[in-house]
């Protein structure tokens, strides 16, 4: 039995492409998952390969256990989203995911020209915390079990990235 993504995607969360696109991928992630890391580079490649057919969706859920850094990692990243930066800042804590700790993201909001002060005050809100919370659990919701956990248009896809890139280039073809 294949799980249905919920609730469906909306105006809360982070995506790329298009609501018009024939292909929505929603991937639960972790910043700090090593596979997850991986899957992002095939993600960026899918995203080339198939253009404006993908709309890319990113949820929070991570595995603070395994992972002590992927709840401030999500937390520098919804900051950043406050400022429009969102997937300026992803993309650079999954290419810099060996740095993780939180004067390292705080060095990549710099980077990023962010407004430091708002940046420091965001990390601390509490709407932040309850966005990341919401995600992890639609994503419980969901049958997530582990990170990355794919859903290709609203059903589980049962696979890692390289699969999800390999049977949409097959479905392509």
């Amino acid at each position: 039995m294949s799980s249905q993504l919920k609730p469906p995607v909306s105006q809360a969360d982070h995506e790329q492409g298009t609501a018009a696109a024939s292909i929505e991928i929603v991937e639960y992630g972790d910043f700090q998952c090593s596979y997850c890391g991986a899957a992002y580079l095939v993600i960026k490649k899918i995203q080339q390969v198939f253009g404006n057919q993908i709309r890319f969706v990113f949820r929070n859920f991570p595995l603070t256990e395994v992972h002590p850094q992927a709840t401030i990692a999500a937390t520098a990243a919804e900051a950043a989203a406050q400022q429009h930066k969102y997937w300026e800042m992803h993309d650079l804590i999954y290419e810099n995911q060996a740095e993780l700790n939180e004067g390292f993201l705080y060095q990549l909001a710099e980077q990023l020209g962010l407004e430091t002060t708002k940046f420091e005050k965001d990390m601390q809100d509490q709407s932040i915390q309850a966005k990341i919370e919401s995600d992890f659990e639609s994503g419980m919701r969901s049958g997530v079990s582990g990170t990355p956990t794919f859903f290709v248009n609203g059903e589980k896809f049962d696979g890692g990235a390289e699969d999800l890139f390999d049977m949409l280039k097959e479905n392509a073809a």
